[in-house]
């Protein structure tokens, strides 16, 4: 009937940094658009500038070229600015002008300011050279330059970013549509279809996982549907002739053989049984019959007709609207699962709509308590003697029925960590605020 406890193990546990999916395409547009926006930057500023300076040059050529022919003419160095043999010429410039060539040279200031110096040889052996700097003007056009591209790298980072906010909004949108609408598919909500979920008339990555998504789910849904009829089908097959055994076996004479096989038959009965139910709830067919009740004086005479040793707390009585032979199903399956595998004393709680089981044994096993309880899984490798796994089963399905919840954990010390075995195991059943409706529709427990 129930789950074999083991003793609980520690169990890792990563917290992840979690980032919306448009924050990040933002990020990375916003750096694209930055790393392009930089590099632009730099070869527009430094194409002006050589530009400027390619004009610059030339000018001082062509005035250092006028020069040298009023001297060929004159004798004197009239031209403005027109210097002979210049001490201050740079030496790159004086040995090109030796070497009888006419050449133009740029150094930079300090302050980054270029000077633009030009040479030619004269026919008396001198050297004629013309110095200037970089005009104002220039020099302004440069700083306008530079702030318009920044600005302009501004702009192109933050609408990049923008972009991105709202493609990274829509995708972001449209994949949230489908993980809901997936979450709802495993819950059992097999008419819910993710395609439908997401809606636009765009063909995309997230489209495509949507169908892929509704393929896997009717894949996995015909899978189940064929193995519950098989269980099903099975069960109710064998129902037959176990009854035919168990009505052979109390023919039999008194003895201990008879015993033996009463007691097998009606476990064998008792199995049956139970498939058959867990095959039903899995159908999801099943409508609860509701009655109001007074939730603590119900719990409190089912669990001592059950076992007059158990301790029955009413905390705070309440009055329900639920099916009376579902909830004593899910009660008495529980309380079987604590005698069976826990310790005694086992005690009831009833607070309100919430019903607490609890026993002094080893806790629950921790497969049960991270993926909930599961057919034909005992939490032991030696199921002979320790039940099915399948009185939890039913007792979660049977709580789906009525719109509850149940839960289970396990009770250590105070502070103890989580390898310390635990002193007992809790199960508790939440009732909802309102009934579940006579077409199976639940509210929505959080």
């Amino acid at each position: 009937m129930g789950d074999r406890r083991t003793r609980s193990t520690g169990v890792a546990r990563f917290a992840g940094i979690h980032t919306g999916l448009r924050w990040k395409l933002s990020a990375a547009i916003a750096l694209v658009g930055a790393l392009v926006a930089v590099t632009l930057s730099l070869v527009v500023h430094n194409a002006a500038r050589v530009s400027m300076l390619d004009s610059a040059r030339d000018l001082v050529y062509e005035r250092v070229l006028i020069g040298q022919g009023n001297y060929n003419t004159t004798g004197r160095p009239n031209f403005p600015g027109i210097k002979i043999d210049d001490p201050n010429l740079p030496r790159e410039l004086r040995e090109k002008a030796a070497q009888g060539r006419r050449a133009t040279f740029v150094t930079d200031r300090p302050d980054g300011v270029p000077d633009i110096w030009a040479a030619v040889p004269l026919k008396d052996g001198h050297i004629m050279s013309l110095h200037t700097g970089f005009t104002d003007r220039s020099t302004d056009i440069m700083a306008d330059l530079d702030q318009a591209l920044i600005i302009g790298s501004i702009a192109v980072v933050l609408g990049g970013s923008a972009l991105g906010v709202l493609i990274g909004a829509q995708l972001s949108r449209r994949l949230r549509k489908a993980a809901a609408a997936a979450n709802q598919v495993a819950r059992g909500e097999t008419d819910v279809r993710v395609r439908d979920a997401i809606g636009g008339v765009v063909r995309d990555e997230a489209d495509d996982l949507a169908r892929a998504v509704d393929a896997m789910a009717d894949t996995l849904q015909q899978r189940l549907e064929a193995e519950r009829r098989v269980t099903a089908d099975i069960a109710h097959e064998l129902r037959t002739p176990v009854t035919g055994l168990l009505t052979a076996a109390e023919l039999l004479p008194p003895g201990r053989p008879t015993e033996l096989v009463l007691d097998r038959a009606q476990a064998m009965r008792t199995l049956v049984e139970d498939v058959l139910e867990v095959a039903r709830l899995d159908g999801a067919s099943e409508r609860a019959e509701l009655q109001d009740i007074m939730l603590g004086e119900f719990v409190a005479r089912r669990a001592l007709a059950k076992d007059p040793e158990i301790a029955v707390h009413v905390v705070h009585e309440s009055e329900v609207t639920t099916d009376p032979r579902r909830l004593e199903r899910v009660l008495f399956n529980l309380l079987a699962n604590a005698a069976r595998h826990g310790k005694a004393p086992i005690e009831v709680s009833v607070e309100g709509r919430v019903i607490r089981v609890r026993d002094h044994g080893s806790g629950f096993p921790e497969d049960l308590l991270a993926d909930g309880p599961s057919r034909f899984r005992t939490g032991s490798s030696d199921r002979s003697g320790h039940g099915h796994g399948l009185g939890l089963t039913i007792a979660a399905g049977q709580a789906r029925v009525l719109g509850a919840r149940l839960t289970f954990r396990n009770i250590r010390p105070p502070g103890a960590p989580e390898h310390v075995p635990a002193e007992g195991a809790v199960a508790v059943l939440w009732l909802p605020e309102h009934a579940p409706t006579n077409t199976g529709s639940h509210p929505l427990m959080r």
